[in-house]
């Protein structure tokens, strides 16, 4: 039997903090050859989700897009001496929360937000293609703010609705690096609740008053996350993005208009880079707005 993590990788951007990356490699496909949230979610825009490693403890912050990923996780850990681990949930979307399961002997900490969208979308998780099946729930829930030292670092969970209204960012305040989750992508955001469109962009404004060094996306080229993650432009470009999506709506010129020109003041600038499978999420992003505008 196939196991999917196969072409997983594994960096180490930070001293004891590693990150899991899969995906990004054309031509492959993991589940079908029919759209579907691993494949088209998940594989083909490229994943990463992190580890907290000191002495015998881990945090894991996401369980990965399956659970031969999450199992490869856990091993490469057990490798290297660890025996108790914590998770933390980024959010309840299907692609980083799949492994779940995996550890499910483990603390899991959520937002409470994060576990009532768990408890709400049950069905939908446990039937669509693939399946989530079972939904392992968190077992430790708080609500914006949750800090602990872990090791030499002080780590601090904080919520803001970007992307998804349950975001949880994960923060090392001592070294200024950010575990952004789905708060910020590279090449763009997408857009999955465009009826809170506007609370996103204030967020990712106050996300922006962190003094942020270092950025690292669940969503993101794999080179920079090795080399150690992005500078707060991601956060700009991100933001504007929107912006400019709320401007030129109306415009039908953006239908013919490819991703790469429509960012390219931020491509040519340096804070996202241009790759190609978020074409398809470019149009589904109009496409979602434009049908709210309808209502």
């Amino acid at each position: 039997m196939t196991d999917l993590s196969e072409t997983m990788r594994i960096f180490e951007p930070f001293a004891g903090l590693f990150a899991y990356y899969d995906g990004r490699i054309a031509g492959k496909r993991l589940h079908s050859q029919d759209d579907n949230w691993l494949d088209d979610g998940a594989y083909s825009l490229g994943i990463a989700t992190y580890a907290l490693v000191f002495a015998q403890e881990a945090i894991v912050y996401d369980t990965h897009m399956s659970l031969d990923h999450a199992r490869a996780i856990r091993r490469h850990l057990e490798s290297i001496g660890v025996s108790s681990i914590r998770v933390v949930l980024s959010h309840w979307h299907s692609d980083h929360v799949a492994g779940n399961e995996v550890f499910a002997d483990c603390e899991i900490i959520a937002l409470e937000a994060t576990a009532k969208a768990l408890e709400d979308n049950r069905l939908e998780l446990e039937t669509r293609g693939p399946p989530i099946s079972p939904v392992v729930m968190p077992t430790r829930v708080f609500t914006e703010r949750l800090a602990f030292d872990f090791g030499h670092r002080s780590v601090e969970l904080l919520h803001f609705d970007i992307h998804s209204a349950d975001g949880c960012v994960l923060w090392l305040p001592d070294e200024g690096i950010l575990l952004a989750g789905d708060t910020l992508e590279d090449t763009i955001t997408y857009i999955a609740e465009p009826e809170h469109l506007k609370t996103h962009i204030r967020e990712l404004t106050r996300l922006a008053e962190l003094p942020i060094k270092h950025i690292l996306p669940d969503h993101g080229a794999p080179e920079i996350i090795a080399a150690g993650g992005y500078d707060t432009g991601l956060i700009e470009a991100n933001r504007s993005y929107l912006l400019r999506l709320i401007e030129h709506l109306d415009d039908p010129s953006i239908d013919a208009l490819p991703l790469n020109a429509f960012v390219a003041e931020d491509i040519a600038d340096g804070r996202i880079r241009y790759f190609a499978a978020y074409e398809k999420v470019h149009r589904g992003n109009i496409a979602a707005l434009r049908d709210l505008k309808r209502f």
